[in-house]
């Protein structure tokens, strides 16, 4: 440990289902091939308040088994700067002490049937950082194992706006899932995060008509800005109805879905033209159910899911780095590790208060 270290430090530890303490603990010593961040930020997933309050598919159900852990800090889309390591460990991820770095959400074996094959977004034991085996950066240190996936990023970007290389980089994954082509009407649900980083992703891609749904007219303002060039507030008109109008009733060509809400499942599935292409990013809190006749003998709909941002995150950061995004914007609220239950009480506001709640572990 260098010599301004400390040896105990403040971390939120997950003791189950809203039941999120923040505790005195000791500063993790990096191992050989191990790195010691400083955390700068961490934002706050919508899949972290899920977790916090218990969905089945972190704590398991009837239908599968438990998959997030106790004792675990949580935050996975985190930004910070390497403070401490052996020379193995900076080799093998191309850093020096004082670079700062994001990592990739998942920490993959390297040796299971998709980690061999190259997929490792989808690694079999599927260790996480701040859900399973790995401590997430909910704390004012954390490890970097040496199987951690690191890029680096610039310093000069505001701690809060490197951190959300981890949700862009998930959207623009989604957005390749969707296969845009330059003639095609795509439509976006919701303008939360991974929504606008959706569209961000989208717009990049150039169709000929990107299309932003949401039912805050704020949210939507900044979809446009983001780069939409349609809006529809779905509280106030038929998001289905306008679509079709505009692509002389055939419908959208693709729909990417960001919202996590249970109705924007079946709004997509309605609002594809027949062929279409449906991708479904979001983390759900419960189940979904919808007419699979619609899929199958109406339309012949290709269904996409996507998870996580493989091979994504160079694009992101550079997306970052270069202003893309009004990323200031996006960026509402950074709160200290102290008050780590107003940042998740920020996220769980479906009035709107927030966009993107992070926090300033060390600030």
């Amino acid at each position: 440990m260098g010599e301004n270290i400390p040896t105990r430090m403040q971390a939120v530890v997950v003791h189950g289902p809203e039941d999120y303490r923040l505790e005195e603990v000791d500063v993790p010593r990096p191992g050989p091939g191990e790195l010691l961040m400083q955390v700068e930020a961490v934002g706050v997933c919508a899949s972290d308040l899920k977790c916090y309050h218990g969905a089945a598919k972190f704590w398991g159900d009837d239908n599968r088994p438990a998959w997030a852990q106790t004792g675990v800090t949580p935050g996975h889309e985190f930004v910070g700067r390497i403070v401490s390591g052996d020379d193995e460990g900076l080799a093998l991820h191309g850093v020096s002490v004082g670079d700062r770095v994001a990592c990739e959400q998942i920490v993959p074996c390297e040796q299971c049937r998709y980690c061999l094959r190259g997929q490792y977004w989808m690694c079999g034991p599927h260790d996480m950082f701040g859900f399973r085996n790995f401590d997430g950066a909910m704390a004012q240190y954390m490890l970097v194992p040496t199987r951690a996936r690191v890029h680096r990023v610039s310093p000069d970007l505001e701690p809060q706006h490197a951190a959300f290389a981890e949700p862009l980089s998930c959207a623009l994954h989604a957005v390749e899932r969707g296969t845009i082509g330059f003639d095609d009407v795509v439509v976006v649900a919701g303008c939360g995060p991974i929504g606008l980083g959706l569209i961000a992703g989208a717009r990049a891609k150039n169709p000929r008509l990107l299309i932003a749904l949401d039912l805050d007219d704020e949210k939507l303002e900044l979809g446009r800005r983001t780069g939409a060039d349609l809006t529809i507030n779905i509280s106030r008109e038929d998001a289905v109805a306008k679509v079709k109008e505009l692509t002389d009733g055939y419908g959208a060509d693709v729909y990417l879905e960001g919202s996590g809400a249970v109705p924007a499942v079946a709004q997509g599935l309605n609002l594809l033209r027949k062929l279409g292409t449906y991708v479904e990013y979001s983390v759900f809190g419960s189940e979904v159910t919808v007419d699979w006749s619609i899929i199958s003998d109406d339309k012949e709909l290709d269904v996409r899911g996507a998870h996580l941002g493989p091979h994504c995150w160079p694009a992101a950061i550079k997306m970052l780095e270069d202003g893309k995004l009004p990323i200031s914007d996006i960026c509402t609220h950074q709160v200290p590790l102290a008050e780590f239950q107003k940042a998740l009480d920020l996220v769980g506001d479906t009035s709107g208060a927030s966009v993107k709640v992070s926090i300033l572990p060390n600030a």
